[in-house]
């Protein structure tokens, strides 16, 4: 029988900021995908994109919305995938083929009405740290580059694509104390 890991104690710290987070962004490569990139060859010389999702970070999407929080991505590259994945998991905000992401965040706050410590960002690679440096839940996911991480809060202990943001939306929810409505409405 294997052993019960222990559960991570999460920092006071931690909790206040995630209380007063109300809009969740994430980057897309490396965060809501493995990072991997799969290009399929057609005969005429062209090629499909194709991307693989976590249904986990499906369903902790579900849950961030029952609990009132507004998602988005900012992302370099540009992806039908990624536009068809926004649509299914109700993603309010997608910024694509966004090499600099802190003007689009600054369009989020002025949509929103947020100020930068109510906004959580996940990342996982050097163009995300401008971005992560300037939220008030900096997350990196556990495959994330070093600095990266050194530039976060807080470390998943998911990588991206493998329900990542499902913890840090848990995370959220939990300490803001909706949990047990958020994860009930989403079942509905």
């Amino acid at each position: 029988m294997p052993k019960k890991q222990a559960s991570k104690k999460i920092a006071p710290s931690l909790i206040a900021r995630a209380k007063k987070i109300r809009v969740l962004l994430m980057d897309v490569d490396g965060v809501l995908t493995d990072g991997h990139i799969w290009l399929l060859s057609r005969r005429d010389g062209t090629a499909s994109e194709i991307k693989g999702f976590s249904a986990y970070d499906g369903a902790g999407l579900k849950l961030a919305r029952a609990a009132g929080l507004r998602t988005g991505v900012i992302t370099g590259r540009e992806s039908t995938a990624m536009e068809q994945r926004a649509r299914e998991c109700e993603i309010e905000f997608v910024y694509q083929h966004r090499a600099t992401k802190l003007g689009a965040l600054e369009e989020i706050l002025r949509i929103t009405g947020a100020d930068s410590g109510e906004v959580a960002y996940v990342g996982d690679d050097l163009p995300d740290i401008p971005v992560l440096q300037r939220v008030g839940l900096a997350v990196a996911v556990s495959n994330a580059v070093p600095e990266v991480k050194r530039a976060a809060h807080f470390v998943t202990s998911r990588a991206g694509g493998d329900g990542a943001i499902r913890e840090v939306i848990e995370l959220i929810v939990k300490a803001q104390g909706k949990w047990a409505v958020a994860s009930r409405d989403a079942m509905a």
